[in-house]
């Protein structure tokens, strides 16, 4: 009787960050680990990047202009494909407010200071992707 082979999918991985040569390194130092990244310079490309790639894990920069990571995460969450996607918002900013803190914590996503050199990504990039691992093997499909 021949075998069944599930083929599992590279992890599809959203950065958004505002800042080019962070967006730029953090997509190569996953790449190289295998996933599927992509990337958006704000968090409204980010949403409708978010609603074409169904990514399997995002990571989204705090302090950006026009739309913050905070408010990002609102409005993935009140989205039927983003209520469950793990999020990681890194930031450079020590000075967090605790409602800020709280917010995120309510919101299931985890906190990250910058710089985040390759074992940190790498380190947070599988932590977010170990919930998400089983349902790979399947992508979901892409919104038109």
């Amino acid at each position: 009787m021949p075998g069944i082979f599930v083929t599992s999918r590279p992890a599809r991985v959203l950065i958004i960050d505002d800042d080019e040569s962070t967006r730029v390194t953090f997509a190569q130092m996953l790449r190289l680990e295998g996933h599927e990244v992509r990337t958006a310079q704000n968090a409204n490309a980010g949403l409708d990047e978010a609603s074409l790639l169904a990514p399997d894990a995002i990571i989204v920069d705090l302090h950006m202009p026009a739309m913050d990571g905070l408010t990002f995460v609102q409005r993935l969450r009140a989205q039927e494909h983003g209520h469950m996607t793990p999020v990681a918002i890194v930031t450079g900013d020590y000075s967090l407010k605790d409602t800020v803190s709280d917010s995120l914590k309510e919101l299931g996503v985890t906190l990250c200071f910058k710089p985040l050199w390759l074992e940190d990504l790498v380190k947070l990039a599988t932590g977010l992707l170990s919930d998400t691992d089983s349902s790979r093997s399947e992508p979901p499909p892409i919104a038109h």
